[in-house]
């Protein structure tokens, strides 16, 4: 063959020309299944609903509601895109990727422990929640809450971003963060928003029980929720950009509370 005319190298995972990509492990999709995957105790993420229709979708989205799963409204080209395609009816269902906990988990984890939890304010990227999972629980934290809505959930690509994490530390989702905040301050844990122009991150006690609060990729700490907590740490910005990557921004500040913990003095 000649060279000019090779074919050029295929990932053999993609699909050819006139081939559909293939289905997404994570979604269900048709009234049918979807309907019967609902009557199972089969942990479901959210339902993806095309705009405009009727039918056996309305029944659908009922039983849903009944069962607290968060319903999306979405243009029908969403839904094709979502699931390659394929004849979806309307209506996907998107599994996940593990099972959530109550917030009585964490304290339980925690045990004699001051309890040390990560707040996920609005933190929409699947992959910097599953980072900032994987790091808490390395970090010795014994629990993350994130919020029901505007919020990446424990998904398939979050538990595999978790590195497996997402089996050994409570995540806990509720309706409304600031309320969850003012119920666990009386349960004497001291919240700590991480935004610009607070205290050092390296000059804050977090000797007690500590809720630390990271905030979205593009807004930070929702102002409500920053309101609600009881300090701001900062870290330095020396460089041209006035922001990191809330994984790695929650990752540095959830090390100075474990060496804090651990008593591992400075040099």
């Amino acid at each position: 063959m000649n060279r000019e005319h090779r074919p050029p190298n295929r990932n053999h995972s993609e699909p050819r020309d006139g081939e559909k990509a293939p289905l997404r492990e994570d979604i269900v999709i048709g009234r049918n299944a979807v309907t019967e995957l609902l009557r199972t105790d089969s942990e479901v993420e959210c339902l993806y609903i095309q705009k405009g229709l009727g039918g056996s979708i309305v029944r659908i989205a009922a039983i849903a509601r009944e069962k607290g799963i968060l319903i999306k409204e979405a243009a029908g080209v969403k839904l094709d895109n979502m699931c390659a395609h394929a004849n979806h009816q309307g209506v996907i269902a998107v599994t996940a990727g593990a099972s959530y906990s109550e917030l009585e988990d964490i304290f339980a984890k925690a045990g004699d422990e001051p309890v040390f939890l990560i707040v996920a304010d609005e933190i929409e990227d699947p992959h910097n929640l599953g980072a900032i999972i994987r790091t808490a629980e390395a970090a010795g934290a014994h629990g993350i809450i994130i919020p029901k809505r505007r919020s990446a959930g424990l998904t398939f690509a979050v538990a595999k971003t978790s590195a497996g994490a997402v089996s050994h530390i409570p995540v806990v989702r509720v309706s409304n963060l600031a309320t969850t905040i003012d119920s666990l301050k009386k349960q004497g844990i001291w919240f700590y928003a991480a935004d610009m122009d607070g205290e050092p991150w390296c000059q804050t006690d977090f000797s007690g029980p500590v809720g630390l609060v990271i905030g979205s990729e593009g807004k930070g700490v929702g102002r409500l929720v920053k309101e609600k907590c009881d300090y701001t740490v900062s870290l330095p910005m020396k460089g041209k950009i006035n922001s990191l990557n809330a994984s790695v921004a929650a990752g540095i500040i959830m090390y100075e509370v474990s060496r804090q913990r651990g008593k591992l003095a400075a040099k």
